[in-house]
């Protein structure tokens, strides 16, 4: 009866060691870092300058592989089941904790939990902007609502998916407002943003990375952001918050994950590496350069940042409820 807490005593204090020294050497072959969504959104975005920051720290490749499909919900599930083994990492946006709530409200068993990922690092978390084409008759916020409500159903939105990053401001706006949009779902945000240039679709909820190069050649414009206040570089966009919608509050973020069995050795030799990368200088001036700004969290304050955002998101979608 006492030999098993002696002998699990044991193992751990053996396993300990041999797990520290198995990150001596790492990494000493490629890091794939997986986005959930085609090249051109949000993670992606964000996710190769990471990798090219980890290339220069780590003098291995990292490359970025593109896992699409149902709203990111492949790509992470990928990576919830992989070795633990810091050989596989995610860049997971903020629908990470949505899908599997999501999958709950549709009646069918999630593809993982959460509990099955563990917080690295966060890089980016930017409000999330109401983009329209150049040529859409809507100065304003409020122009877009009153026509909206004049033609149900007639104005049509692209997004990454059902309840992926960027469906589930718009259905938060839709609910809030009484309004009633045309939703066109896409694989990820780069496809939904050429649905959006190429005039497919009248409006698009999307991070600053994406849709800054078509701002500054004049081919979009923005109504309105779910940030709680006015961000720098958009300092003429009005806040839903400030408009009157109170909990239309949602910021498109993009962290790394790892597998959640991942040894805490390794998990600190991967934060400590990610740390590096957000303070190598090239990083700062790629995610600038693409319209983000560096927000780099790890550790506890990672940790409940995601909580946090977790608990709104996952009542956020309770209060949508089940979208077919």
């Amino acid at each position: 009866m006492h030999r098993r807490p002696l002998l699990a005593a044991a193992l751990a204090a053996t396993a300990a060691p041999l797990a520290a020294r198995a990150q001596e050497g790492f990494p000493n072959r490629a890091v794939t870092l997986v986005v959930s969504f085609p090249p051109g959104g949000q993670g992606d975005v964000v996710a190769r300058p990471v990798a090219a920051g980890l290339e220069r720290l780590w003098k291995q490749p990292v490359p970025v592989v593109n896992r699409p499909g149902a709203s990111g919900e492949i790509g992470n599930a990928s990576v919830a089941r992989a070795a633990p083994d810091g050989y596989t990492l995610l860049m997971a946006l903020s629908s990470l904790a949505v899908i599997p709530e999501a999958a709950r409200l549709l009646g069918r068993p999630p593809a993982y939990e959460i509990d099955q990922l563990a917080p690295i690092a966060l890089f980016t978390a930017d409000p999330t902007y109401l983009a329209v084409p150049a040529e859409a008759p809507w100065r304003s916020l409020e122009e877009f609502i009153a026509d909206a409500k004049r033609r149900p159903g007639a104005i049509p939105y692209s997004s990454s998916g059902n309840y992926g990053a960027l469906h589930l401001p718009m259905a938060m706006l839709t609910t809030a407002a009484g309004l009633d949009l045309l939703h066109v779902p896409f694989q990820g945000g780069g496809p939904a943003l050429t649905a959006l240039l190429s005039g497919q679709v009248q409006a698009l909820a999307s991070g600053p990375g994406p849709i800054t190069p078509h701002l500054k050649s004049g081919a979009v414009r923005v109504l309105a952001s779910w940030g709680a206040r006015r961000a720098p570089g958009f300092e003429q966009v009005p806040t839903l918050i400030e408009r009157g919608f109170p909990e239309a509050e949602y910021y498109i973020w993009a962290g790394v994950f790892a597998p959640a069995g991942t040894p805490a050795p390794l998990r600190e030799a991967l934060r400590q590496a990610m740390a590096g990368v957000a303070a190598d200088p090239e990083l700062r001036r790629a995610l600038e350069a693409g319209g983000n700004a560096l927000d780099h969290r790890d550790g506890a304050a990672f940790e409940r940042f995601f909580r946090d955002d977790t608990a709104r998101l996952v009542k956020a979608v309770r209060r949508i409820g089940r979208i077919e």
